[in-house]
């Protein structure tokens, strides 16, 4: 203990360290916790290693939300008092798993609204366009991704965005399949009628 108040920088009664700049007093206890809960690891030189979790990028250290073991001086004088990292503890790893789990189940729920939404687009049967028609099966102009949203938006009440609409280039009646790319997971292909006035 006396080796880890020596690290900190401690007196007799408390520890007044680097941090104290910022107004973070440690007494004897919480520096002994520290070193002794988090210094299973070190380095070779024989530092110890904390284990923290990196509450933004660190350049050279690990991605946001990473847990790292970093050494306990690199902890203390640059990620502490920049507020980039927090030493783990058995209540922020279960923070943690609540999160990954809340994260987890909307990614689920949003997938699963997707798949509805492709299974009612996929249903609905012809979405139909009608365009002055020219010369043969030939129209004027095209149909484009917004006239597509535009009759979704008339035909089911849905807003759809139009940069998730792949459509093949259509001069033409006929009929055509456009993509819906509602979802990473999840494409809903659509039929689209043409046909002339």
């Amino acid at each position: 203990m006396a080796a880890a108040m020596r690290l900190a920088g401690c007196g007799a009664r408390t520890c007044i360290g680097p941090s104290n700049i910022f107004g973070i007093w440690y007494t004897q206890l919480s520096v002994s916790y520290i070193f002794s809960k988090n210094t299973a690891a070190k380095t070779a030189d024989g530092a110890p290693l904390l284990q923290v979790i990196l509450k933004e990028d660190v350049t050279a250290v690990g991605k946001k939300g990473q847990l790292m073991d970093v050494k306990a001086g690199y902890h203390r004088n640059y990620l502490l008092p920049l507020g980039m990292a927090q030493i783990v503890t058995p209540q922020l790893i279960k923070e943690m798993k609540m999160e990954d789990e809340r994260i987890e189940a909307e990614k689920k729920r949003v997938k699963e609204e997707a798949q509805q939404l492709a299974t009612i687009f996929e249903t609905v049967g012809a979405f139909k366009v009608k365009r002055k028609g020219g010369k043969g099966k030939q129209i004027f102009g095209s149909v484009t991704a917004q006239d597509l949203v535009d009759i979704i938006k008339a035909q089911l009440q849905r807003d759809v965005d139009k940069r998730i609409v792949s459509l093949p280039e259509i001069r033409e009646t006929g009929e055509y399949i456009a993509e819906l790319k509602l979802h990473p997971d999840v494409t809903a292909r659509v039929r689209v009628t043409v046909y002339a006035n």
